[in-house]
């Protein structure tokens, strides 16, 4: 007679798995069901676009300022001279070598800013290889903004004695060419709101003058 061996209430066939085993999902199985994630977009183009807002006018602001920096930061008046006219000029060797000239002369004045200038006098010096032999000065005026204006000076020089350089003299004398220094120098104040600005304008010629026939052979000038 065949016995039949029974397993106890609370014991199962280990190959079948048990109910709490089937209940569970695979431990390769995410638990939580698809429709529970949430997509969270971070709007960083707009971020940027508002950063680009604000720099740009700052920008447009910042070159707007140096502009007007620099369109109204003073300058120093431009200064030429328009015209030389020699009236006499003569050479003495005895008693002593002395230089008589006398010259008229027309100086530009230029005002380049965008507010009025005024100059306070117009200094022209005469010298002969870097000696100062006298210098003119004429009276004081206005140069309207940006505007041009021309000033007269009449230079005299009277049997200036040339002791350094006599030699040197003497001989450019007889070469018929003597060169003379002139430096001409605009000085006078830019009123820039409630400020006075100082502003000084200088030029430099060399003009080379025959003695001999009363001319002006050429001259050269330049601005420092």
């Amino acid at each position: 007679m065949a016995k039949t061996s029974q397993h106890p209430a609370g014991e199962r066939d280990p190959l079948l798995p048990s109910s709490a085993a089937a209940a569970s999902p695979p431990p390769y199985l995410d638990p939580h069901p698809a429709d529970s994630y949430a997509v969270l977009l971070v709007p960083v183009r707009r971020r940027l676009r508002r950063g680009g807002r604000c720099v740009g006018p700052g920008i447009a602001a910042l070159f707007l300022l140096a502009l007007a920096g620099f369109l109204l930061w003073p300058a120093d008046p431009d200064v030429s001279l328009a015209r030389l006219r020699l009236a006499h000029v003569s050479v003495a060797a005895r008693p002593a070598v002395a230089v008589t000239i006398s010259a008229a002369l027309k100086v530009r004045v230029r005002n380049p800013d965008f507010f009025a200038l005024d100059y306070s006098r117009l200094d022209v010096d005469i010298g002969y290889r870097g000696a100062r032999l006298g210098r003119v000065t004429s009276g004081g005026g206005r140069v309207r903004a940006r505007a041009v204006s021309y000033v007269d000076a009449d230079l005299q020089l009277d049997g200036i004695r040339v002791v350094k350089d006599a030699i040197y003299l003497l001989e450019d004398l007889a070469r018929g060419s003597v060169p003379f220094d002139a430096v001409v120098e605009v000085a006078g104040h830019l009123h820039l709101f409630l400020l006075s600005v100082p502003v000084k304008g200088r030029i430099s010629c060399v003009v080379h003058v025959n003695p001999h026939n009363q001319t002006i052979v050429h001259q050269d000038c330049y601005p420092e």
